[in-house]
């Protein structure tokens, strides 16, 4: 069944967009792909709201990926951004911004002992494994089916037949011979960490991990299963990356790897820190990062990286911040979590909901949801049924079912519950098919 929630201005946008942009779009979840249809086109936001060209409003539970921890258009960062602005666009030169930014999130993450900003969270990821490759003299990189850490080509595989097998390559353009040198390994299993480590131990550079998965829906991590990887990756002389690209600031101020038993060696964070504007980083302890030109020989630079404006975005955001803020991003997610519990069971549709803080996973399932294999048991039909009833209602979802929820302070309680209403005409709309 094909649906088009989109109206008639969103749906010419789009043909336009397709005759000059690949897919219309310029990342392609964006083009719905995934839930059939027409993505609306947005033209603005207000909290926690978005409008699109046809002038219907949606409750925006995407939150940029989880980039507006506070809501669309927060006044203190509009305000930070315009002053910054008409000071200068960019420069290719040092700036104030760079170092209070930076000093900023080492208060917060203080193994970032020295740190580089870049502009994007792939562009953190392929740093991040260049230097742990230049620390170690060695090539391989673990990462876990179903982590996602950018489109670098080294990362961009899947798993083979076995558990300790090289992975291939999952999108053209990418050799077979790079993507040899990552092997994927099924994310909280850590007896399969312990088999791998123990045959091929020597030859890793790096095990790269998100502490709490987000890219296959919302996959917390099972206890034991961070802390396995910290002591398998200190043995053996590997870097551990923490990917908090996601995570990072959104669940607690800094990272959230060191309250689940890890202690990594270099962190990777984008989306929060730059308030939704194009910003990534990595950083780590200096015996790490001194590594990094101009002071060592790993080779790293961005013309546009440190980008005044950015960084006017990203303290503001940061600074922003109050003691309510994470207690009401946490007091979001319940809500939302409950509310999507309480509205499936009414319906009686089978579903898994996953909460941390402000993030949430649904998956259309009864099983538990611990994997990459159980997220993809899930039924995406479903899901992408249920996301177009709720956009008929005006509820913005993740146009994937492999994707997370996200939350903002804007996102109130007493806001989640006066939409009540519409996500039960949206589980509404899915009962009684077949499960």
């Amino acid at each position: 069944m094909t649906f088009d929630s989109a109206g008639p201005r969103s749906r010419a946008l789009f043909r336009r967009a397709e005759r000059v942009l690949v897919g219309g779009v310029d990342s392609p979840v964006r083009s719905f792909a995934q839930v059939g249809g027409t993505p609306p086109f947005i033209v603005r936001g207000e909290g926690a709201w978005i409008v699109d060209a046809d002038g219907r409003r949606y409750l925006d539970l995407v939150n940029s990926w989880g980039a507006n921890l506070l809501g669309h258009a927060p006044p203190a960062v509009v305000a930070a951004v315009r002053a910054a602005a008409g000071d200068g666009l960019s420069f290719g030169a040092p700036t104030e911004r760079e170092h209070r930014l930076a000093e900023r999130i080492r208060r917060e993450v203080p193994t970032m002992e020295r740190m580089r900003f870049v502009t994007s969270g792939t562009e953190a990821v392929m740093s991040a494994i260049r230097v742990a490759r230049g620390a170690t003299g060695r090539r391989r990189i673990v990462k876990f089916a179903g982590g996602y850490h950018g489109h670098l080509d080294g990362l961009l595989v899947r798993a083979g037949s076995g558990v300790a097998s090289a992975g291939r390559a999952a999108s053209g353009g990418v050799s077979p011979a790079t993507a040899r040198e990552t092997s994927v390994l099924p994310y909280n299993d850590p007896a399969a960490a312990e088999r791998f480590f123990r045959r091929h131990g020597s030859e890793v550079a790096a095990v790269i991990v998100e502490p709490i998965a987000g890219n296959m829906g919302l996959v917390p991590p099972r206890d034991g299963f961070l802390p396995t990887l910290d002591r398998l990756c200190h043995g053996a002389g590997a870097l551990l990356i923490a990917d908090e690209v996601i995570t990072g600031f959104r669940l607690r101020r800094g990272a959230i790897h060191p309250t689940l038993g890890a202690r990594a060696d270099l962190v990777t964070l984008g989306k929060v820190i730059g308030a939704g504007l194009p910003v990534g980083a990595y950083g780590g302890p200096r015996r790490w990062m001194d590594q990094v030109a101009p002071l060592g020989p790993i080779y790293q630079a961005g013309t546009l990286a440190g980008n005044p404006v950015a960084m006017a975005a990203g303290e503001a955001l940061l600074a922003a911040r109050t003691a309510r803020t994470y207690p009401a991003l946490d007091a979001a997610g319940a809500t939302l979590a409950g509310l999507l519990e309480s509205e499936a069971a009414r319906a009686r549709v089978p579903v898994t909901v996953h909460r941390r803080g402000s993030m949430v996973g649904l998956f259309f399932t009864q099983g538990p949801v611990t994997d990459f294999a159980s997220a993809q048991a899930a039924d995406s039909a479903r899901y992408a049924r249920f996301f177009h009833a709720a956009l008929r209602a005006g509820i913005y979802l993740p146009p994937s079912p492999m994707e997370t929820l996200f939350a903002s302070t804007e996102t109130t309680p007493e806001i989640l519950e006066q939409q009540r209403v519409a996500f039960r005409r949206a589980f509404a709309a899915v009962a009684g098919e077949n499960d």
